[in-house]
């Protein structure tokens, strides 16, 4: 049996399904229609911890904010990197001073 790749799905995706999901009452309806998993829809609302009866504005700023929290983690890490580096190169020069 072969294995699906897993598909990649854009935040304006899962904003539009989940907005789908609340305009037809029903998350598998809205699911089958769009030929995705319902649990896909619901792993995406509990991930922006999102309760019904919110409106789509705060579903994009909170994906918006979400994208921005793993960017500037993946800008922390870079950047604790680059120090220790030049730790290491600060210590390795200094050594070399002293000789």
């Amino acid at each position: 049996m072969e294995k699906r790749a897993r598909r990649a799905f854009t935040q304006e995706f899962k904003v539009q399904a989940m907005e789908l999901a609340e305009q037809m009452g029903s998350i598998n309806k809205a699911a089958e229609r769009l030929g995705i998993k319902s649990d896909s829809i619901r792993l995406w609302r509990r991930k922006l911890g999102r309760n019904t009866g919110t409106d789509s504005r705060s579903v994009a700023q909170a994906m918006s904010e979400a994208e921005e929290i793993k960017k500037l983690k993946k800008q922390i890490s870079d950047l604790e990197k680059t120090n220790y580096i030049l730790k290491k190169a600060a210590a390795f020069f200094s050594q070399d001073h002293l000789k």
